[in-house]
């Protein structure tokens, strides 16, 4: 089990990643857009949603930052993307029985954003925030996830 620094951002994760990317001295860094997974009927995306960034990393130093956007659908959900809510952690990598686990401890009075699932991206998904107003996302298959779309 992984615990990671993970940005978001409403619109502005590309150029916050080019950023990072500079000032942090990356050694390499994956990126995924939301319109990789092709529309779904029920809930079509908007060009600039398709165009946004689902899910990116930056290695530096031996360490990892992740980066995304969080398009409006999602914003509906989880709250307006504003100073203070840009920053989760998040678990990878970790067993799914695991993952389960701390995410239904975790969950213990806070707000079950989504459930912890197996997804088209990982065996194990799930997000929400904690009594404390702290925001956790779960993926067990992170960083198979992005190796699989980029080199």
């Amino acid at each position: 089990m992984k615990a990671i620094s993970y940005l978001q951002f409403g619109g502005r994760a590309e150029e916050a990643l080019a950023f990072y990317e500079k000032a942090l001295l990356a050694e390499n860094v994956k990126m995924v857009r939301f319109g990789a997974f092709g529309q779904d009927p029920n809930a079509p995306l908007t060009v600039e949603e398709q165009n946004m960034i689902m899910e990116s990393r930056i290695e530096f130093s031996g360490n990892i930052l992740m980066i995304s956007d969080v398009p409006p659908f999602m914003q509906a959900a989880a709250g307006e993307i504003t100073t203070g809510n840009t920053v989760l952690i998040s678990i990878i990598d970790a067993d799914p029985e695991i993952n389960k686990q701390c995410f239904e401890k975790l969950s213990e009075g806070g707000t079950v954003i989504m459930p912890i699932s197996s997804t088209p991206w990982s065996a194990s998904f799930g997000m929400l925030i904690d009594k404390f107003g702290v925001m956790w996302k779960f993926n067990s298959d992170a960083s198979k996830f992005l190796d699989g779309f980029v080199d």
